[in-house]
């Protein structure tokens, strides 16, 4: 008896690891979306920047989806009920939480994005008690404050630089917080429906409602010329290519494929790595310098994502 229960805690040590590999993975190529958007933003808007590599997206994870149904006839087919389900995670999680975050940087600061950015985690644990009834732990609380302390401190430039009282930044921070609502909603509403399909279903399906809901944004308001591809440097496609495979297909797989194990409150503590991933890239890439309170803060966060992935009482 006592020899079961062992194995059963090691394979359940080694299924929580692997869990959080995967959300570590994903929060590394999520960290690199900034570096990608600024090199684009030279030829590109922040509308074209943001559905252009969705939509290559999109169609690249088409055929994945059908081979994955082929091999699976008995896979749950949607039906009219389960589309509206798909477009409203697509236009209020997706459309929402990418052009947020986009044009509310383009029209506000770098440093307040990264700042309102804190309150993902925050408002996905909000959202997953009252959509899923998720509890709110001790525990849970304490990840996510020892989290946010921890980011608190790496940002300590960003929080002095920003401005968030300055009436000509106040659309963008606007912008960057539904973009942050989009992104905790898209999280949260799509465990509810890890229920009837798999994540790649979730990931394509409200995709494609997205994709056909944004192209009147893109064709009106910022109409897109491919003659402006011409004028892309090497730099320029590795991020459009970036933006494509890894950051819109990739990471959102990988998200899923742990959110799909785990509570959302639980899988949100590791959206907390995005800046820690960040100030490392900046600092081996852009050739910053990484201070002693930087160093510290990375600490603090990595204790609350290890403490919530090896003590949560509900795993």
């Amino acid at each position: 008896m006592g020899s079961a229960a062992t194995t059963d805690r090691k394979a359940h040590k080694g299924s929580m690891l692997w869990y959080f590999f995967l959300l570590t993975l994903a929060s590394f190529i999520w960290s690199a979306q900034g570096t990608a958007v600024k090199f684009l933003y030279r030829q590109l808007g922040p509308i074209a920047i943001t559905f252009v590599p969705f939509y290559i997206t999109t169609v690249l994870l088409v055929p994945l989806l059908i081979h994955k149904r082929r091999v699976n006839p008995q896979a749950t087919q949607p039906t009219w009920n389960d589309w509206w389900t798909f477009t409203l995670a697509g236009i209020g999680g997706q459309v929402l939480a990418q052009l947020g975050m986009t044009w509310g940087i383009a029209k506000s600061l770098a440093s307040n994005g990264a700042v309102l950015n804190l309150m993902i985690p925050v408002m996905t644990a909000v959202l997953a008690s009252f959509m899923l009834r998720e509890k709110l732990t001790l525990l849970r609380v304490v990840a996510l404050v020892i989290g946010l302390v921890g980011v608190l401190l790496m940002s300590g430039e960003d929080i002095r630089q920003s401005s968030f009282t300055d009436m000509k930044y106040l659309a963008g921070n606007a912008l960057i917080l539904v973009g942050c609502f989009g992104s905790s909603f898209y999280n949260t509403y799509c465990k509810g429906l890890l229920r009837r399909f798999q994540e790649i279903e979730i990931l394509i399906f409200s995709y494609i409602t997205a994709s056909l809901a944004s192209l009147p944004l893109l064709v009106w308001l910022e109409p897109f010329h491919w003659s402006v591809l011409s004028t892309f440097d090497w730099k320029s496609w590795v991020s459009l290519a970036f933006l494509a495979t890894l950051m819109y297909g990739a990471s959102m797989l990988l998200f899923f494929a742990a959110l799909e194990h785990l509570d959302v409150t639980v899988a949100s503590v590791s959206l907390y790595l995005v800046p820690i991933f960040g100030v490392l890239l900046a600092t081996f890439l852009l050739g910053e310098r990484l201070g002693t309170t930087a160093l510290v803060g990375s600490g603090i966060v990595l204790l609350a994502t290890i403490l919530i992935m090896k003590y949560d009482a509900s795993y």
